[in-house]
C-alpha cells in the first residue's frame, strides 16, 4: 500500500475510543511543537513531499543541527519560524487504531494567554511541558492555571529533554514532587507525569531505553486509553435548541448537539426557562430514527406536544434541572486590548442564549503565576478576575465545573460584535432574597397625568465647552415657565455630592454615568423631565441608561462642536490644564469621545446659537407629545 492510502486508511478508521482533544502547553522552547511534530511522524501521518520540505526547511531554519527539527510541521508562519518559538494556536489531526486526535499546539508567552485559553476550552487533557534542566517556572503555573479554569480534568506533566539531564530519575522525581505541591489546590482528576525527550521520542510513542526505570505508560499509551467521556454520558441530560427545524406544517422538530446525558422515545423533558414539559416522541437523524442517544450526537427532537421553544432555549431531564438566574459569580478571562469595567454593558452569549449583560462587580484579579487574589478595579488584556453579573433576563446554566458546555459564555462588545471576553460560570448569586419590588398605588403613568406632560430623559452629550449645560439650562428654563415639571442633573454638580468619590479613570467614568443613569430612572419614575448634562464619552454606558427606562423615554442630544472651538470657548480653563499635562484623562486629549451614531436630535453649535438649539430641542419635545 502506497504512503497516501495508508494515511487515507488511518484517517477513517473508527478506532474503539471516539476522539480526544487535547493541548500542549508550556514555557517558550519546552518542545511543545517538536513533541506533536513527533506524534505525527510516529504515527505515519506525514506525506512524502511533507518530509521532504520538513527535510529542507529544517536546514534552513532548524534548530537541531543536521536532525530533522520536528518542531516546523507546526510553526507555519514564517514569523515563527524565523524566531523559533509558536505566535498562534496550531491544530492538527491524527489518529491511532484506538483513537482519533485533535491537539492544540498553543503559545507560551504570557501575552498570548488568551490564545492558550481559546485552544484549551474545548480540550479534555493538556499536556504541560516541563524543561528537565529548568524545572516548574511560572509559566508552568500560569498554563495549570489556565487549563483548571477552562475545566480540563486530566493533566499529563511531561517532563521533557531528559537526554540532557542525563536521564535523572532523582532530576524527574524532584521536578514532579515540585509541580504536585504547587498544583494541588486545583483539583485536577488525575496527573501523570512521563519523563521523555521528544526530540527522540523516548516515551513518546515507544519506550525509552535510557530510561527503563520509568514503569508508567509512554504518552501515546496514556492519550489512547485515557477516558474522558463516561462523565458526560453519564450526566443529567442538556439539549441546548439550536435550530426550530420546521420544514413543513407537517413537522416540527429541535435541532441541537446533546452536551450531556442520554435521551430515549417516552423520556419526559421540560424547558427550563418556562418550565413546560413534554414528551420525546422521536430522535430524528439524517440516517433515521434512533431509540437512545447521548453526549456528543447531533440530533433533531421531536415532541409529543406543542410548546413554546425558541433557538436558545435548553431542554433539560425533568430531574437535575439547570440554575436559571440573572445574577451569577463568574471567572472572566478578558480578551481584548480596552479594558473590561464594572458598570459597563456588553452581550452575553451561552450556547444560542444572547442577553445584556453588566458586570457589577470585580471582586478580585488572579495573578496566574502564584495564585494570588489581587485587588483591581478593571480588567486588562489577559487579565483573569472573579466578577459578579447582571443579565437582563434569566439564562439557564449549570456551574461550569459540572458541565462545561452550559456553564460558559463569551462577552461580546455592542457596537463592533467583537468577542471581548470568555466566562466560566461558578454559582448564582442568591443574595437578597428577602427584598422584592414592592408595587405602589400611585405609579409614573398617575405621576405623570398629574403634571400633564410625559416624563423623559434629556441626555445631552458632546466634549468639554460644546455648550451641553448652557443647552440643557435654557431648555429647562422654558419648561419651567411653561409649567412643566423638571430637574436637571450636570456633571460637575453630581460630582459634589453623589459621585464625589469617582476620579476620571476610564473605569470611575463608567461608574459615574452608572449612578447617574439609576438617579434619571428615578426622576422618570416620579414623572419628571429630567436633563442630562454629561460628557459621557463611552457609547456602551449611554446605551447603559437608554435601556433603564422605557423605549421612547430616552432622548439623546448630541451637542456638537469641533474641538478646535471647544478649546477657543474653553469657559472652564480645562483644555488649558489639559495641555500643560494638569489633568489626566481629559476627553479629546488622552482619553477618547465616541460621538452618538444615531442621536434622536443633532446640534452643531458652532453654526447655531444655544437659543436655536433650545428651540429645536422643545420642538422635538412637543412633536413626540411630552408636553400634554
Amino acid at each position: 500500500m502506497d504512503v497516501r492510502a495508508d494515511v487515507i486508511s488511518r484517517l477513517t478508521r473508527t478506532g474503539d475510543r471516539g476522539v480526544l482533544r487535547f493541548i500542549t502547553c508550556g514555557s517558550v522552547d519546552d518542545g511543545k511543537s517538536t513533541l506533536i511534530g513527533r506524534l505525527l511522524y510516529d504515527s505515519k501521518l506525514i506525506f512524502e513531499d511533507q518530509l521532504s520540505t520538513l527535510e529542507k526547511d529544517s536546514r534552513k531554519h532548524g534548530t537541531t543541527g543536521e536532525e530533522i527539527d520536528f518542531a516546523l510541521l507546526l510553526d507555519g508562519l514564517e514569523a515563527e519560524r524565523q524566531q523559533g518559538i509558536t505566535i498562534d494556536v496550531a491544530y492538527r489531526f491524527f489518529s491511532t487504531d484506538k483513537r482519533k486526535f485533535v491537539v492544540a499546539d498553543t503559545p507560551g508567552h504570557e501575552q498570548y494567554t488568551r490564545n492558550m485559553a481559546t485552544g484549551a476550552s474545548t480540550a479534555d487533557l493538556a499536556i504541560i511541558l516541563v524543561d528537565a534542566r529548568k524545572g516548574v517556572l511560572v509559566q508552568t503555573l500560569r498554563h495549570s492555571y489556565i487549563a483548571h479554569m477552562m475545566g480540563i480534568r486530566h493533566v499529563v506533566l511531561a517532563i521533557n529533554k531528559m537526554d540532557l539531564a542525563g536521564h535523572s530519575r532523582a532530576r524527574f522525581h524532584e521536578i514532579v514532587s515540585n509541580y504536585l505541591a504547587k498544583v494541588e489546590n486545583l483539583g485536577f482528576e488525575t496527573i501523570t507525569p512521563i519523563p521523555m525527550s521528544a526530540r527522540y521520542g523516548d516515551n513518546v510513542t515507544s519506550r525509552s531505553e535510557a530510561m527503563d526505570w520509568h514503569d508508567g505508560p509512554t504518552l501515546l499509551e496514556l492519550l489512547e486509553d485515557i477516558d474522558t467521556e463516561t462523565d458526560a454520558r453519564s450526566g443529567p441530560f442538556r439539549f441546548p435548541v439550536q435550530w426550530v427545524n420546521r420544514p413543513n406544517l407537517d413537522f416540527r422538530g429541535f435541532s441541537g448537539t446533546i452536551v450531556s446525558g442520554t435521551v430515549q422515545p417516552g423520556d419526559e423533558i421540560v424547558v427550563a426557562s418556562s418550565g413546560q414539559k413534554a414528551r420525546v416522541a422521536r430522535i430524528v437523524t439524517a440516517d433515521g430514527d434512533l431509540e437512545e442517544a447521548s453526549a456528543g450526537e447531533a440530533v433533531t427532537l421531536v415532541l409529543d406536544a406543542e410548546i413554546d421553544i425558541i433557538r436558545g432555549d435548553m431542554l433539560t431531564g425533568t430531574q437535575d434541572r439547570p440554575e436559571v438566574a440573572s445574577q451569577f459569580a463568574a471567572e472572566v478571562l478578558w480578551m481584548h486590548e480596552d479594558a473590561m469595567h464594572p458598570g459597563r454593558s456588553y452581550l452575553l452569549k451561552a450556547g444560542g442564549q444572547v442577553t445584556p449583560v453588566s458586570v457589577t462587580e470585580l471582586k478580585y484579579g488572579v495573578d496566574v503565576n502564584t495564585y494570588e487574589h489581587i485587588p483591581a478595579k478593571e480588567l486588562g488584556m489577559n487579565g483573569i478576575g472573579q466578577c459578579n453579573l447582571s443579565t437582563s433576563r434569566a439564562i439557564a446554566f449549570d456551574p461550569y465545573h459540572e458541565i462545561r458546555d452550559t456553564g460558559s459564555f463569551i462577552l461580546i462588545d455592542r457596537y463592533t460584535n467583537q468577542t471581548v471576553g470568555a466566562g466560566m460560570i461558578r454559582f448564582a448569586l442568591r443574595r437578597a432574597t428577602n427584598i422584592h419590588t414592592h408595587q405602589m398605588d400611585v405609579d409614573k403613568t398617575r405621576r405623570a397625568g398629574l403634571k400633564a406632560q410625559k416624563p423623559a430623559v434629556l441626555w445631552f452629550t458632546g466634549l468639554s465647552g460644546a455648550g451641553k449645560s448652557t443647552i440643557a439650562n435654557i431648555v429647562e428654563r422654558r419648561l419651567a415657565e411653561a409649567g412643566h415639571h423638571t430637574y436637571s442633573l450636570d456633571g460637575d454638580n453630581v460630582r459634589h455630592g453623589l459621585n464625589r468619590d469617582l476620579g476620571f479613570t476610564e473605569g470611575d467614568r463608567v461608574e459615574n454615568i452608572r449612578r447617574i443613569g439609576e438617579v434619571a430612572r428615578l426622576f422618570v419614575d416620579a414623572g419628571l423631565i429630567v436633563t442630562c448634562s454629561f460628557i459621557s464619552p463611552f457609547r456602551a454606558e449611554r446605551q447603559m441608561v437608554r435601556e433603564l427606562v422605557e423605549e421612547d423615554e430616552f432622548i439623546e442630544v448630541f451637542v456638537d462642536a469641533p474641538i478646535e472651538v471647544c478649546m477657543q470657548r474653553d469657559p472652564k480653563g480645562l483644555y488649558k490644564k489639559a495641555k500643560a499635562g494638569e489633568i489626566k484623562n481629559f476627553t479629546g486629549f488622552d482619553s477618547p469621545y465616541e460621538a452618538p451614531e444615531t442621536p434622536e436630535l443633532h446640534v452643531e453649535t458652532a453654526t447655531i446659537s444655544a437659543e436655536e438649539a433650545a428651540d429645536r430641542i422643545i420642538a422635538l419635545l412637543r412633536r413626540s407629545g411630552r408636553l400634554g
